[in-house]
């Protein structure tokens, strides 16, 4: 099968499209013939040497795919049948034409979707819906800050937090992504280029904060974040964009607002945990997905790129100009 492969770490020149073997699937597994998968940050800092999949994992990219069961490997509990469509949370293996997948990973693709609309859910929605409710613990009515507000995860948490009856409040760094955001369902959007995000925060909540912050930044937010956090407010950081480095007393500010850090990765957790997750996101969340649901919930899909084309799509990543995610489509073959 064709598969993205690396030789040694570095830019996205070093990417190409390599015939590797097949795989086979294991105990419990489920053979995916995979039709689309999408980058993820994750993608990029592996790529760079800097993310290396879980002991076990494939070390091909791609953390989320769709497609079609090709086959079932031994002790399938028969949930899933050769041909359905489906896509999958994966530790690895996604960009290739064909990926296995523990069966309890996988989630149906919702009725009148396409697979490129599909390869876009998995890894965003799940890492969103792990924050919000696994993490963040959301409550109706409460005010939840999200930066990186265009990005898949983005999205994503705008929709959930308005599922959940909260108020979701966006950072980003253009007027295009902040009116993408909007059209989401943002309540409010700043751009954290041009105006403190926490002083307008501050205003737009009328001096209480935020309850909740979903933070894929790090070390150079941390002075904002604290000042727009409310009085036992949680601060979740998924990633470290700028750095992990802090400069100040943040012990004594965080101790001032009784507030909480919490840190999350979804790749390195245990297979029980990813199970659960995934049995409560197609119970609670999935059926939104569908036609005629409300509310209505969309995955946004910023550009597909073609396999061979994995490199330039990378480059696109890197840019930072992508709205929603950026998606690869395999070859078509039979």
């Amino acid at each position: 099968m064709l598969a993205a492969h690396f030789d040694c770490p570095g830019g996205p020149e070093n990417l190409y499209v390599k015939e590797v073997l097949k795989p086979h699937p294991g105990e419990g597994e489920v053979l995916v013939k995979v039709s689309a998968s999408a980058l993820n940050r994750a993608d990029l800092l592996q790529r760079r040497g800097k993310y290396p999949p879980p002991k076990g994992a494939s070390d091909i990219l791609g953390l989320e795919a769709a497609g079609s069961v090709a086959g079932l490997g031994p002790g399938c509990k028969g949930q899933w049948k050769i041909g359905d469509a489906v896509m999958a949370l994966l530790s690895g293996g996604g960009q290739a034409e064909y990926v296995t997948v523990p069966e309890g990973y996988l989630m149906p693709v919702p009725n009148d979707m396409t697979f490129i609309q599909a390869a876009a859910i998995p890894e965003a929605w799940l890492t969103a819906f792990q924050l919000l409710h696994f993490v963040g613990k959301i409550q109706k009515g409460e005010r939840v800050l999200i930066h990186a507000g265009a990005s898949g995860v983005g999205m994503a948490a705008i929709q959930l937090a308005k599922l959940a009856k909260a108020i979701p409040i966006v950072t980003a760094g253009t007027q295009e992504k902040l009116k993408a955001t909007a059209n989401a369902g943002a309540a409010a959007g700043f751009d954290y280029k041009k105006e403190d995000f926490s002083e307008k925060v501050l205003a737009f909540t009328q001096g209480s904060g935020v309850d909740i912050i979903l933070d894929c930044v790090g070390g150079s937010y941390w002075e904002k974040n604290l000042n727009c956090l409310s009085t036992d407010g949680r601060w979740i950081i998924y990633g470290l964009l700028s750095g992990g480095d802090v400069h100040g007393d943040l012990l004594a500010r965080l101790l001032s607002k009784r507030g909480s850090i919490h840190t999350s990765l979804l790749r390195s957790r245990d297979k029980e945990y990813k199970e659960k997750l995934v049995k409560a996101f197609t119970e609670n969340v999935l059926p939104y997905f569908a036609r005629g649901a409300s509310p209505r919930l969309e995955p946004f899909v910023d550009s597909v790129y073609p396999l061979h084309e994995i490199a330039e799509a990378h480059r696109a990543m890197e840019e930072n100009k992508n709205i929603g995610k950026i998606v690869i489509e395999m070859p078509v073959s039979t």
